[in-house]
């Protein structure tokens, strides 16, 4: 780990970074040049305490998970986002067609979407990164590790992954998810995430295995996506979907139509969005 470097590396980068490039307001009496430390840290989820030690040449060596928050906070280049590792003492992460790095452009039309429920996803469902109204929507789904990141895998495996969804939508719902990570496991082969996925669900639930046996290949879901809330009810929301076919990722924006029931719940998604509902 090249202390030095990393700080000055991280510095430059928050420095060149502007509060309109993250979504984030300047304010009338903003003096600093590009983003402050302690804007850095709430973008990539840490305290502000942490990410100044870092600056400063201090603290421990920070863990992979944590240097690719910060990669996605500061909207790093993949090249940047590797150099960063190398810089940490850290092993650069592979740029297999499935990655956990969101691109800067992706990145970015997030930002734009604060009010809104969205969220992106790898090709597995594994959410990456989420606005607040997506987490007061279906809960915070980048806190999961291991194979519980898919939300394929929880589907089967976990009764409660299924409230977010209203009990008559799950048959399809639980063929779309086959159908996806058929197509996953076709791209990745055998031995890869979704291989290792297929391969537990096969063991583990039965509902999988007759639906994986039927080769159901492209089912979709309906434009418009129904969404059980235990404080809002029902929400019927239309469904968006912008692809980065380089990394294997999707953006999810849901809408409404302005002046609709449903258009006032997503208002109110907003104020529950710190509830963080957990499932």
């Amino acid at each position: 780990m090249d202390r030095a470097q990393l700080a000055d590396f991280l510095r430059t980068r928050r420095e060149a970074m502007q509060p309109e490039d993250v979504g984030l307001p300047r304010g009338a009496r903003r003096r600093s040049r590009g983003l402050r430390r302690e804007e850095v840290a709430l973008l990539a989820g840490m305290s502000t305490d942490y990410y100044a030690r870092i600056e400063q040449q201090r603290g421990p060596v920070p863990s992979e998970p944590i240097l690719a928050a910060i990669a996605r906070a500061l909207r790093l280049t993949l090249d940047e986002r590797d150099h960063l590792f190398r810089i940490a003492g850290q092993h650069t992460p592979g740029h297999a067609p499935l990655t956990d790095h969101v691109s800067p452009g992706m990145m970015r039309i997030l930002d734009r979407l604060a009010d809104t429920p969205a969220q992106v996803l790898t090709a597995l469902d594994e959410t990456l990164v989420q606005t607040r109204p997506a987490v007061a929507l279906v809960g915070d789904d980048t806190r999961h590790t291991g194979l519980a990141r898919s939300l394929i895998h929880r589907w089967f495996t976990d009764p409660h992954a299924r409230r977010i969804y209203p009990e008559a939508d799950h048959p399809l719902h639980s063929r779309a998810f086959t159908s996806d990570l058929r197509a996953a496991y076709t791209r990745q082969g055998p031995g890869s995430r979704a291989g290792e996925i297929t391969d537990t669900l096969l063991a583990e639930s039965e509902e999988f295995t007759t639906l994986w046996n039927r080769h159901e290949i492209g089912v979709r879901r309906p434009d418009t996506k129904r969404f059980a809330h235990p404080d809002l009810g029902t929400l019927e929301l239309h469904c968006q979907t912008l692809l980065d076919p380089g990394q294997d990722q999707i953006l999810l924006v849901y809408t409404a139509a302005p002046g609709t029931d449903n258009y006032d719940k997503i208002q109110l998604l907003s104020v529950l969005g710190d509830r963080q509902r957990h499932l």
